[in-house]
């Protein structure tokens, strides 16, 4: 009979080893993607004050690192070119697995709603082509990851989702602009790509980002309590970094794409820096430099089907400025891909391929490929304005015919009145009979339009030529 001082010893031994097994976040699991050619970072946590081994196999290289006093541990390991499937171990006495890990190319995918809309849809908001797309979608080397919705007054390191391959039943609901994002990029480059969801509907621009960088800006409520966070969720100021993008700070991306606005369409006047400031944040965060940042323009919506009597061409004016404040920033514009009725627009497949059409362009330097022309100025001539663009080599036209009736002019009565509007190379002239000395030009300047002006294929912005 074995005595109680050998049994409590065996006790401690197994209890010892029960625990020491490494933990590793959620965003490290079997099927995920690694950024290739990159100092990867890897954490997780162990007890405190042991080694853990890290072997990556396609390298059969073995990391050592001790953890701290907390039990943490984080290191860096050296990927490849694209390939796979691959796998990690760790172990600090018993091992952890990781398995059918692809190298390839990682990409963040935020906002609210029409980022979180899924293959499927919502109800009776079903997304264009979806059926036809999910009877084909299949492809072992797109990896997907939704981080599961949470707010919280705290920042916390934890999140719940997992890797899947993209299959029918994963990608019904997996976001439908990510999906054809990632889609798109694996035809361009031919490499595994994972893409990682964190989005929410409804969110606010402010919940995306930390405290300290919403001090700037006193109209945002800093005052949270634990009731805000309960009561607002998506829209309470930091909460949604705090649960849905802290936990995944430092893990290696390639950059970001983004589709949020509509929440802060009421109040849209300090958007553009509010914006600008929470992607230097993030940047600032994990630490990879400048890294690329695409996002979509609000498309257009008549928003007083929800009682909102404010103007979101306002709010597209301010994501049309980010641009010119950052380095690495692109817009994708989706003036013709609205819906009059609905906030959540069905055609997801322009939103996901224009922005990838800005990754291939931008981050992986493919050649060839069309651009979004932009309003760069307005000349006045008598009783007529001309307006120029930028970035239009193949000159501007529009969609529907050889005129716009989407265009207004205002004299320095500020009035403005609908305009005739043509183009004549890449210049638009418009005119009206009631305007004779024009001193302003807008076009498509409105919550719902469908907007005509185009370039290479591509829309163009609305945009103003005032500030009133």
């Amino acid at each position: 009979m074995i005595n109680r001082s050998i049994m409590s010893v065996m006790l401690l031994l197994l209890t010892t080893y029960a625990y020491s097994r490494v933990t590793l976040p959620a965003i490290f699991g079997n099927n995920m993607v690694l950024q290739q050619q990159a100092e990867c970072n890897l954490w997780g946590t162990a007890n405190a004050g042991r080694e853990v081994k890290v072997s990556t196999s396609w390298d059969r290289h073995i990391y050592k690192v001790k953890t701290d006093s907390n039990g943490r541990w984080e290191l860096k390991v050296n990927t490849p070119s694209s390939g796979g499937p691959y796998s990690i171990s760790f172990n600090d006495g018993t091992e952890t697995r990781l398995d059918n890990i692809l190298i390839g190319e990682i990409w963040l995918c935020s906002g609210q709603s029409n980022m979180e809309m899924p293959m499927k849809g919502f109800k009776a908001q079903p997304v264009e082509g979806a059926v036809e797309e999910l009877m084909q979608a299949f492809d072992s080397s797109l990896r997907l990851f939704t981080v599961k919705r949470n707010a919280t007054l705290q920042a916390v390191d934890t999140l719940s989702g997992q890797w899947q391959e993209a299959e029918p039943v994963t990608v019904r609901n997996f976001s439908a602009t990510a999906y054809y994002f990632g889609k798109q990029l694996r035809k361009a480059l031919n490499v595994p790509v994972g893409l990682i969801v964190t989005a929410w509907g409804g969110s606010a621009c402010e919940a995306w980002m930390q405290s300290d960088w919403l001090k700037a800006f006193p109209s945002v409520k800093q005052q949270i309590t634990l009731s805000d966070v309960k009561s607002l969720q998506q829209r309470c100021p930091t909460a949604l970094y705090n649960a849905m993008l802290n936990p995944l700070v430092g893990f290696t991306i390639r950059g970001t794409i983004w589709y949020q606005g509509e929440d802060n369409v009421n109040r849209s006047g300090n958007y553009a820096e509010l914006f600008s400031t929470m992607i230097r944040g993030w940047r600032k965060e994990w630490k990879q430099g400048d890294f690329p940042f695409y996002y979509c323009q609000i498309a257009p919506y008549d928003y007083s089907l929800i009682g909102w009597n404010y103007n979101s061409a306002m709010l597209r004016e301010q994501q049309m400025k980010v641009e010119k404040l950052l380095h690495g920033v692109r817009m994708a514009v989706l003036m013709d891909a609205g819906l009059q009725y609905g906030i959540h627009p069905r055609t997801k497949r322009e939103a996901g391929q224009r922005l990838a059409l800005l990754a291939l362009s931008n981050t992986y330097n493919i050649k060839g490929l069309p651009d979004f022309a932009t309003f760069s100025r307005v000349e006045f001539k008598n009783d007529t304005a001309i307006v120029s663009f930028d970035r239009s080599k193949e000159w501007v036209y529009f969609n529907d015919g050889p005129e716009s009736k989407l265009f207004e002019v205002a004299g320095e009565d500020r009035v403005f009145h609908p305009a005739k509007a043509w183009v004549n190379r890449n210049k638009v002239y418009v005119k009206s009979d009631n305007v004779k000395s024009p001193v302003a030009v807008r076009y498509a300047f409105k919550n719902w339009v469908k907007g005509d002006l185009m370039h290479d294929g591509l829309p163009v912005s609305s945009f103003r030529t005032d500030d009133w």
